[in-house]
């Protein structure tokens, strides 16, 4: 009789939550596409949120390019930020240019080579890099999520050192999640550090793609990469704003708004690149704080991370729906 208790109950909470799925589903499919919506205007300047990952910065370049003809300039918004540890997201070399010069570095003697590093992910989504020095390989690792130095023992002269490479080498993406490769600095002998910023280059194996790590935003990072991609530097601006914690829409929208001020940039339209349900409350934050002088239209581009996990859609979902009743407030006085 228990079991059988215990059955009844177990089969009605199973049907309250099939019921509510039901329901929720096609509600969630709705809120979801209405705030995902593109709805381009035609536009002479493309601008692209500096927060988009490497893949959406890709299709904005695909954006920019079949409508060339159209658009005269991209520019590129976001926060001034140094990350502690830089993003691999696909396979390649994070090249490290040491340039040790003294006295004491033409000796030939062992020396401990450590780089600063962690996975996306754990156990078999750990990534694997490979550790040259020069064109040398000197040791693999894989690394979880935990932040720590993986060492190698290197022998030589620190003056014949031209580069230190990380190569990552395991990038994969399935429903199981992303596996990206972090890293901060290559550290030698425990008292040389040279972090990436400044001091590196990423080389991208598929497609020759380098960037310098010389940012100190997001704006300038997506810059970068859209420069690598193939974009002239000439037609792409960065367009920074300060670093904020909360409004960093409302932020980043101020500020290309002032950056117009004080050039001669002739505006006859503005295509947003956003993405996902972060789309709708761009746009219309974009449209208050230009006060329609312009038509403004939206692009949104696809979140991968919708396909993977359905909890992570209702939450954005959810998010971005109380975001936009906070951003009617807090526009008011625009």
């Amino acid at each position: 009789m228990k079991r059988k208790g215990i059955l009844i109950i177990s089969i009605i909470f199973i049907s309250i939550l099939i019921t509510g799925y039901l329901f929720i589903k096609p509600a969630l499919n709705y809120v979801s596409g209405y705030l995902s919506k593109s709805d381009r205007v035609k536009a002479n300047v493309l601008i692209v949120e500096g927060w988009l990952p490497q893949y959406a910065l890709k299709m904005a370049y695909t954006e920019f390019k079949k409508n060339e003809n159209n658009y005269e300039y991209i520019i590129t918004t976001g926060l001034k930020y140094i990350e502690e540890y830089i993003v691999l997201p696909e396979n390649g070399y994070l090249i490290f240019y040491p340039g040790i010069k003294n006295s004491q570095s033409n000796n030939v003697s062992d020396h401990i080579i450590e780089v600063d590093a962690a996975g996306s992910m754990d156990g078999a989504y750990s990534a694997h890099f490979n550790l040259f020095v020069n064109d040398s390989l000197i040791s693999d690792f894989y690394a979880d999520k935990n932040k720590k130095k993986y060492s190698a023992k290197w022998k030589g002269s620190l003056s014949d050192v031209d580069s230190v490479m990380v190569q990552f080498t395991n990038d994969r993406a399935d429903e199981n999640g992303d596996i990206n490769l972090y890293v901060k600095e290559i550290v030698i002998d425990q008292k040389i550090i040279i972090p990436y910023l400044n001091n590196s280059e990423y080389n991208n194996l598929d497609s020759k793609i380098r960037i310098i790590n010389n940012f100190s935003s997001s704006a300038e990072l997506a810059r970068n990469w859209l420069m690598a991609e193939g974009i002239d530097s000439t037609l792409i601006k960065a367009v920074p704003c300060e670093k904020v914690t909360i409004n960093r829409t409302l932020t980043s929208a101020l500020a290309f708004r002032d950056w117009l001020k004080v050039t001669n940039t002739d505006i006859k339209g503005i295509n947003i690149i956003s993405m996902g349900t972060h789309a709708r409350r761009t746009w219309m934050v974009y449209n208050k704080i230009m006060d329609e002088k312009y038509p403004i239209g939206i692009i949104s581009l696809p979140d991968i991370n919708y396909n993977r996990s359905g909890i992570y859609k209702l939450l954005k979902t959810i998010r971005e729906t109380l975001g936009i009743i906070y951003y009617w407030f807090i526009l008011i006085p625009y």
